[in-house]
């Protein structure tokens, strides 16, 4: 199985042939795409006040969007994009879809979690129950603190089993839940009918050593693991679980945690087939779960990348019809926000939509509030738990997503992003594959560096506002309850790692700071906003810097449109030691040297300038900085909340010596 390095690293997989339109010729499509070009170049001009040759690139270029993988999103996509269809569902390579048998009626199956709370087996029991009762059709058991192994027959009394997948997570105990779990299916009353074994009631036992190596949690040893997975299981269980979630919730982006996933699943097939299983037989015991987030189009690429992307790893290895991967699609935990959990709500319904329509067979949608802490949440596990739960049950059954198989194929958008980024996920493998392997990537460093790397990437993206976290990096609502000390940093949530690496976490920490001085001292650090002008004037910029400093934890006052005359009044009143100076360019020329005069005369010690520097009139005083788009705001709002914090804490030392 070894030497399959080499013939795997070196190849590449295979591109779908060009057609072209049958009533045009190539001639013809390329004709009408550079008309469109030189149309587009003209509006791009034309809105720029340049001519079309001192534009700085083609149309196409300047319209197009890089994604965190390094894929380029074009603006158009046109027959001249088209390619041949990549197979049926259930057929090799698998894009369209891993199940042949799929019942439309039903659609993927809506897995929900359950014994991550310390509820009594037969509890636990009544709620899986009543959850199968009102749409839920997949399983996915936690094991270990609340439920042991050997509660298993209690939780899982009145399932069919034959027809309810179950996912287990049981971490260190893992190999004896898969045991239980296995005499449990054994022993279960058989159906009058039997129903035919199919991915959608395909058992896992959840094993995932490799990447919980990674992520830091509990597993069980590798070896045990391929000692259960050789002994001649029945066909619809699965041993391995490579979790691709643990890569995602770290930072990981879609190519990354792709090419990982995979690199780690060809790790347990060499382990397999070394130990006796033929190459079939190996990758019917490796299962997937895959993060889906709130784009829904990367969501719909993903999964057909993987299928693309593992059917050519089994073709290679010589067992290409074995070679359906199946997926359990998770919304993933780091894009979730504490601050206005709500809109975590409106992100799953993207998230499942995406998970859908690119074909996963198992689909969970976390409660809207798991980012909190269990002991911080407002609502009932109840109504989170029913709110994810018709999350998937509307689509479902309402917008009928369950009764197409692969809706997006033949899209060129979906079937240009799903091979491109199956050709990123291919290099990333290939580049563990040079680095010796998994498990060699692993130990020397090789794969945290990498997913370190992306999460740096997206933190600046973050912290720069060009990813917009709505609730938490725009549009925040100072005016939310407090959560608690410490918040922001928890890991020890459902899905959690101590890898865990949540988007909106750099300002979810300042709020947490905010917080904690609301309730030291009554109120939140403030910012004094100098509007120049009329309303319609300073408007825009008073709102930008108040929804930037909200962000932080910071309060914009805001007395209203103010000259030198009275500006020494609205800092009294505000107690301000820092204030911005919000207009438009022409009244900062008219205004700005005046009033800039006057807040220093006040005594505040920072003056900034909303909006670009460039638009301060020339002179010797100039603000202190300024506050605009692109700004690193993590940094500059993290500055500003430590300026205020120390002039607060002096203050109250002087006032408690007096």
């Amino acid at each position: 199985m070894y030497a399959l390095a080499q013939c795997i690293t070196g190849g590449v997989l295979p591109h779908m042939p060009q057609h072209t339109d049958q009533q045009k010729s190539a001639a013809e499509l390329d004709d009408a795409h550079r008309a469109w070009s030189q149309a587009a170049a003209a509006v791009l001009a034309k809105s720029r006040r340049v001519t079309v040759e001192e534009l700085p690139a083609d149309a196409e270029s300047m319209l197009s969007t890089a994604t965190a993988d390094g894929l380029t999103v074009r603006p158009l996509y046109t027959r001249r994009d088209e390619s041949a269809e990549p197979g049926l569902p259930g057929h090799f390579p698998f894009v369209r879809g891993s199940d042949p048998q799929r019942d439309v009626t039903v659609g993927w199956r809506v897995t929900e979690r359950f014994g991550d709370s310390a509820q009594a087996p037969a509890a636990t029991n009544e709620a899986i129950l009543d959850a199968m009762g009102v749409g839920t059709s997949g399983l996915w058991l936690r094991v270990g603190d609340g439920i042991g192994a050997d509660d298993l027959a209690a939780v899982l009394a009145g399932v069919y089993l034959d027809l309810v997948p179950v996912t287990l997570d049981a971490g260190a105990h893992g190999i004896d839940a898969a045991r239980t779990l296995l005499a449990l299916r054994a022993e279960a009353a058989k159906a009058p009918q039997a129903a035919p074994v199919t991915a959608a009631t395909t058992h896992s036992f959840g094993l995932s050593p490799l990447t919980a190596a990674f992520a830091g949690r509990d597993s069980v040893d590798g070896a045990a693991a391929v000692a259960l997975a050789t002994q001649g299981l029945p066909a619809g269980v699965r041993t391995f679980r490579v979790d691709g979630t643990d890569f995602a919730t770290a930072g990981a982006d879609n190519a990354l945690e792709l090419g990982l996933s995979v690199a780690a699943a060809l790790a347990h097939l060499r382990e397999l087939t070394a130990a006796g299983l033929d190459a079939a037989a190996a990758l019917e015991q490796v299962t997937f779960g895959v993060s889906v987030d709130d784009d829904q189009f990367a969501a719909i690429a993903k999964l057909r990348a993987l299928r693309k992307v593992w059917a050519r790893v089994a073709d290679v290895v010589g067992a290409r019809e074995a070679g359906g991967a199946l997926t359990h699609a998770v919304t993933d935990l780091s894009m979730f926000s504490q601050r206005d959990p709500w809109v975590n709500m409106l992100r799953s319904t993207i998230a499942a939509f995406g998970a859908g329509v690119g074909g996963a067979d198992q689909v969970t949608v976390l409660g809207y509030d798991a980012a909190i802490p269990a002991d911080l949440r407002t609502s009932s596990a109840g109504f989170s738990r029913r709110i994810a739960r018709n999350t998937q049950l509307l689509l479902l059954e309402e917008s009928n997503l369950g009764r197409v198989l692969d809706p997006g194929g033949g899209s060129w958008f979906i079937e240009s992003l799903t091979d491109d980024l199956a050709a990123a996920a291919w290099s990333v493998f290939t580049e563990v594959e040079a680095a010796g392997g998994y498990r060699s990537a692993l130990d020397s460093g090789w794969i945290t560096d990498r997913v370190g790397a992306a999460l740096s990437r997206r933190e600046v993206e973050v912290a720069h506002r060009r990813t917009s976290v709505t609730g938490v990096n725009e549009f925040p609502n100072l005016d939310e309850k407090p959560l608690g000390a410490g918040a922001a940093d928890a890991t020890d949530l459902v899905g959690g790692t101590p890898r865990l690496a949540r988007v909106g976490r750099p300002f979810e920490e300042l709020r947490d700071r905010s917080d904690a001085v609301l309730a030291a001292r009554g109120v939140r650090p403030s910012v004094l906003l100098v509007p120049l002008g009329s309303v319609a004037e300073h408007n825009g910029r008073t709102t930008f810097v108040a929804n930037l400093l909200a962000a932080g934890g910071i309060t914009a006052v805001n007395p209203g449109p103010l000259t030198a005359d009275n500006i020494a009044s609205a800092v009294a009143d505000a107690s301000a030691t820092i204030a911005v100076l919000c207009g438009t360019k022409a009244r900062y020329g008219e205004d700005g040297p005046a009033a800039l005069a006057a807040v220093r005369a006040a005594g505040v010690g920072q003056v900034l300038l909303a909006g670009p520097d460039k638009e301060w009139p020339a002179g010797d005083d100039r603000p202190d900085g300024s506050l605009r788009v692109g700004i690193d705001a993590v940094a500059v709002l993290t500055e500003l909340f430590d300026k205020l914090d120390d002039t607060a804490g002096a203050g109250a030392s002087a006032g408690a010596s007096s």
